[in-house]
C-alpha cells in the first residue's frame, strides 16, 4: 500500500535580470501545499484535479525524483525519502514522459529495465514474453520503438514498469494522447491488475478526465491548489456535494475542486 501524509513542495521561481544584470530569484511557487491519502492493495486510487493542481509533483515525490519539503511518503511501509531504492523496487512507475529508447526494440526496452531491477536474464525474457501476451504486444516485440504510435508506446512503457512484478503501480495521466481503443485496453489491464489473478496491485494514477474516474476508480482523491480537498468513492463525493447516486459527477468535482474560487460554475 501507499501512504502520503501532509506532503508539501515549493520551487524557487527564477526572475531574470534586465539588460544583462544578474538574475534574481523570485518568490517561491508552492506546487504542493498539503496532500494526504492512503491507497490500498487491490484498489485503483485516482488523483483527480485541474491542470496545475499538484498531481504530477506529488507523484514525482512518490517516485523519489523530488524530495518533499514536508510530510512523509511510504510504500509498503518503506519511507521513500530515507530508502528510495528499496521503495522504488516495490513500485512500477509510468510517468508522463514515456522515456523509451527509440533505437531499441520493445523487447530490448523491457528486458533492459528488468536488468536495472536486478532480474536474471532468463527471468527477464520470460517475464517480457508473459507481459507481451497480457498487453497484446507480441506483434511489436521485435520492432524498434521509434515510429510507434502513442498507444504502442504506452503499452511498451507499461510492460517495462511491470516487468519486475511490483506490488504498487503509479501512473501519471497514462491516457494522454491515446485513442479510444488504446484507452479501453489500458482500462481493462488496470482492472485485471487489481484482481487477485492480476496480483491485487495497489494502483495510483492521476487524471483530469471525469469519465476515467467514474469508470475505473475504487477511490478518488480530489486535489486542488496543491491540497487534498476531498476523498472517497464516486458515490461518496456525489453525496458530499448533494448529488444523487446517479448524479452529475462533473458538477460534484467542480464544487469540490473550485469551492470558494471566483468564477466557479457547474
Amino acid at each position: 500500500m501507499i501512504r502520503i501524509e501532509g506532503v508539501a513542495k515549493a520551487f524557487a521561481a527564477p526572475r531574470h535580470g534586465l539588460f544583462g544584470s544578474p538574475a534574481r530569484t523570485g518568490a517561491a511557487v508552492q506546487a504542493v501545499r498539503d496532500v494526504s491519502f492512503h491507497a490500498a492493495d487491490g484498489c485503483i486510487t485516482g488523483l483527480l484535479g485541474p491542470n496545475g493542481a499538484g498531481k504530477t509533483t506529488t507523484l514525482r515525490m512518490l517516485a523519489g525524483l523530488m524530495t518533499p519539503d514536508a510530510g512523509r511518503l511510504t510504500v509498503d511501509g518503506i519511507d521513500v525519502t530515507r530508502a528510495p531504492h528499496a521503495a522504488l523496487a516495490r513500485m512500477g512507475v509510468l510517468s508522463d514522459a514515456r522515456g523509451l529508447y527509440p533505437r531499441l526494440t520493445a523487447r530490448e526496452n523491457i528486458v533492459y529495465h528488468a536488468a536495472l531491477q536486478g532480474m536474471p536474464r532468463d527471468a527477464a525474457h520470460a517475464r517480457a514474453e508473459a507481459l507481451a501476451q497480457t498487453l497484446d504486444l507480441t506483434a511489436l516485440m521485435e520492432r524498434r520503438t521509434e515510429g510507434f504510435s502513442q498507444g504502442e508506446r504506452m503499452k511498451t512503457a507499461l510492460a517495462r514498469a511491470l516487468v519486475h512484478d511490483p506490488a504498487n503501480i503509479v501512473l501519471d495521466e497514462p491516457t494522454n494522447g491515446l485513442d479510444v481503443m488504446a484507452t479501453r485496453a489500458l482500462r481493462e489491464t488496470l482492472r485485471w491488475l487489481r484482481t487477485p489473478a492480476g496480483g491485487a496491485k495497489c494502483i495510483v494514477f492521476s487524471t483530469h478526465i471525469m469519465q476515467e474516474v467514474e469508470r475505473l476508480c475504487d477511490q478518488v482523491v480530489v486535489i486542488a491548489l496543491g491540497c487534498t480537498v476531498a476523498q472517497g468513492t464516486v458515490a461518496d463525493l456525489l453525496a458530499q456535494t448533494g448529488q444523487s447516486v446517479d448524479g452529475d459527477f462533473e458538477a460534484a468535482f467542480v464544487a469540490l475542486a473550485y469551492a470558494g474560487q471566483a468564477g466557479a460554475t457547474t
